[in-house]
């Protein structure tokens, strides 16, 4: 009995999630990359991380390769506004991949801290993005957003999708994240 028990043990899940993070083809920093994936692998998860300048084509083939729980993009240079929404489109367009959690940080515009970021977060929301964390977002905002998901999901549940919420009502879609820009964290 001992060694069936032991054998059953040896097969179940691995617990954590399986998560890729990147930046995207125009981005060439890496110390946030290494941040994000030492901050994961400390929580339990186990990270693939693709590195800087990443094309498209290549971030889309390795995420249906990995098939992972979560894909994280994160940008320094502060073009992720721009090229985040050329991403998510690429990998919404993936039927592997469309729903699948994908978030992105960092420093999302050129403009200060700030100056338009509210519009920016609901922009990137609107395309397909399940969390938005600016600039100076909070680790923790993060870190609860990652524990959220349940490892092996693979996917968030299907529902309306990303989306803006109904005119005039002020908060955001359900399963969406944003940090107020002065949280401290760059993703």
């Amino acid at each position: 009995m001992e060694q069936h028990a032991v054998e059953q043990h040896e097969k179940a899940e691995p617990a954590g999630l399986d998560i890729v993070v990147t930046t995207m083809a125009s981005d060439s920093h890496t110390w946030n990359l290494v941040f994000l994936q030492l901050l994961l692998e400390e929580l339990g998860h186990r990270v693939t991380n693709l590195g800087a300048c990443v094309p498209d084509e290549l971030l889309v083939a390795e995420c249906r390769r990995i098939e992972p729980d979560l894909i994280v993009l994160s940008s320094v240079n502060g073009h992720g506004f721009h090229d985040g929404r050329r991403v998510i489109a690429a990998l919404r367009a993936c039927p592997e991949l469309v729903r699948t959690p994908t978030v992105i940080g960092g420093k999302l515009g050129i403009a200060g801290s700030g100056s338009g970021t509210t519009n920016r977060q609901r922009a990137l929301l609107a395309a397909g993005f399940d969390g938005v964390f600016e600039e100076g977002g909070s680790v923790l905002e993060f870190q609860s957003f990652v524990g959220s998901l349940s490892s092996g999901a693979r996917a968030l549940p299907l529902g309306p999708g990303p989306g803006l919420p109904a005119s005039g009502s002020g908060s955001l879609p359900t399963g969406s994240e944003v940090l107020p820009a002065e949280s401290g964290v760059l993703l």
